[in-house]
């Protein structure tokens, strides 16, 4: 018996035998071409565009993050910097699977040198290269194996295009021997609720047929289990089917402490999934699908179409609405057409929208109609406010239009250290954790070399949100938290016991949520949060809570 450590995604258990991810075909040879540099170039460019083409259908079967992801790796694929980069070897005389190899690896050592999210993407591109040197070769993609039995699933990494279409009722677990927490495995993996342990770099032993349980609550693979490890295991997986079975019920704590699991959408063709998984209303509707691929703002009406099918996909239950989130970091030309040095601290969110209060009349005014036309319980919110003053004038402009709630997203740290005033002149406040980390550590949310800091367990972040929890108390205000922070369900009783309301997150991790919350009481995730906030360190914040969880 032996614990292999890693990262757990998730808090599911799962025991079964080893399937490993076949061994790559070998690389090809630096042998001269046959074929002349252009009909080389040709056979490339065609093999590309093919294995875009499968990634973005993929994508487009996959749905959700996973469409995201694999519509990223097929502009990967066919990025100009790649292709010239090929083009320079075709036309050295070398073969298109030669060139393909050399270039795409040397893009991929240069990614990895650069650590961090870039780092972690590095895998991308070498799977890129792979299917389109398979595809030279007249060979099937590389991927998941299928022994025609349950299996745990071990790779050294999985490509974005694997995880997204894994089948679901044979993949009982994945193990990575590379990868990490903001790996695009871990996104698709925690979105697709899959219990995963990744970054477990002693898993290069593990054998195909062995033996497994994969632990991701405790971010272990234990090897050659005793029968009381795989009975303990065998209880767990009863329970967490058990629960997760049972009928679905509202969010709450094991005390009967409601919390309100809410989903995160983007357009209104999400809502019936969301309503199926069980969530109980919208905590962030996103408006921007309706501005991004115009160049003029929609009209009222057209504004009024859409929020209207949202609300009444969810009848007479909330839906939080955010206005329009552009601006320097996602520049419109009916917006704003300037450009800023650092966008991230420029004229983005409330701040574009009362730059230019034309655009928000017409949507405050679009969102009231479609209040009128339907029975949900609408629930309008800020982007990006960072003063009592922004919070004030939005709840004025909104009030006025005849919406009934009112609130600001904490996204900054003078929101959060203010929130007490900013809750005395609106309704509630989200807090988004993505944002709010990406601003209370200093570190770009877009730049790899920074990612390590991009994590909301870090006791910097949850000190903010307590005092959002605590301002959300002493005003009688609710709190909510719309950020990926809520999808894990060890850091949801956390937010919880920090004083947050409601949970706001991807539909996928509504179950997992759920289950967790089940398994305490507000004292008990009170003192998970205080064990997280006594820490230095994000990793520290993590094992003090599961620590703290597990007494």
């Amino acid at each position: 018996m032996t614990d292999l450590t890693g990262t757990g995604i998730g808090r599911g258990i799962a025991r079964g035998p080893v399937a490993r991810m076949a061994a790559l075909p070998a690389p090809p040879q630096d042998v001269p071409s046959q074929l002349s540099p252009e009909e080389e170039s040709q056979r490339v460019a065609e093999a590309v565009q093919a294995v875009a083409e499968e990634l973005a259908a993929r994508g487009e079967q996959a749905g959700g993050q996973a469409k995201d992801v694999l519509e990223a790796q097929a502009m990967m694929a066919q990025d100009p910097a790649l292709a010239d980069a090929v083009s320079e070897r075709t036309q050295a005389g070398k073969t298109g699977e030669w060139a393909v190899f050399e270039a795409f690896d040397e893009f991929r050592r240069t990614m990895e040198s650069l650590g961090g999210y870039l780092g972690e993407r590095a895998a991308d591109l070498n799977d890129v290269a792979q299917r389109v040197i398979a595809r030279l070769r007249g060979l099937p993609a590389p991927g998941v194996p299928d022994p025609r039995h349950p299996f745990v699933l071990v790779a050294e990494d999985l490509a974005p295009a694997d995880t997204a279409l894994l089948d679901l009722e044979k993949v009982l677990a994945l193990v990575t021997i590379e990868g990490g927490p903001t790996s695009h495995t871990a996104i698709l993996a925690r979105e697709k609720a899959i219990t995963a342990v990744v970054g477990v770099a002693a898993a290069e032993e593990l054998t195909g047929g062995e033996d497994v349980i994969v632990d991701a609550a405790a971010g272990t693979v234990i090897t050659a289990p005793t029968q009381e490890q795989i009975d303990d295991a065998e209880q767990r997986i009863a329970q967490r089917a058990a629960v997760q079975a049972a009928p679905m019920a509202p969010g709450a704590l094991a005390d009967g402490t409601e919390v309100p699991l809410l989903a995160n959408l983007g357009s209104p063709e999400g809502a019936a999934e969301a309503v199926e998984l069980g969530a109980e209303g919208v905590g962030l509707f996103r408006t921007e699908f309706l501005f991004l691929s115009s160049d003029e703002a929609p009209t009222v009406a057209e504004q009024t179409e859409s929020y209207t099918a949202l609300l009444q996909a969810f009848g007479g239950r909330k839906v939080v609405v955010r206005a329009l989130d552009a601006g320097a970091d996602k520049p419109l030309s009916f917006l704003t057409n300037t450009e800023e040095e650092n966008p991230a601290l420029g004229l983005r969110g409330l701040r574009a929208l009362l730059a230019d209060e034309q655009v928000l009349d017409d949507q405050l005014t679009a969102l009231a109609q479609a209040q009128e036309a339907t029975e949900a319980d609408l629930w309008v919110m800020a982007p990006m406010v960072s003063t009592v003053e922004e919070a004030q004038r939005f709840s004025e402009l909104a009030h006025a239009k005849g919406l009934k709630t009112a609130g600001v997203m904490v996204e900054v740290p003078s929101s959060a250290l203010l929130a007490e005033d900013i809750l005395g002149e609106v309704d509630f406040a989200s807090i988004g954790t993505n944002d709010l980390t990406q601003y209370t550590m200093a570190a770009d949310r877009m730049l790899g070399s920074v990612s390590h800091l991009q994590d909301p367990w870090h006791p910097a972040v949850l000190r903010l949100i307590r005092e959002v929890g605590a301002a959300g108390q002493s005003t009688g205000k609710p709190v909510g938290v719309c950020g990926e922070a809520a999808a894990d369900p060890l850091l949801a009783v956390v937010l919880v016991g920090l004083g947050v309301n409601t949970l706001s997150m991807a539909p996928a991790a509504l179950s997992d949520v759920r289950t967790e919350l089940t398994l305490h009481s507000a004292e008990q995730a009170r003192a998970v949060a205080q064990a997280a906030l006594g820490a230095s360190s994000a990793a520290e914040a993590r094992k003090a809570a599961l620590a703290a969880s597990q007494a």
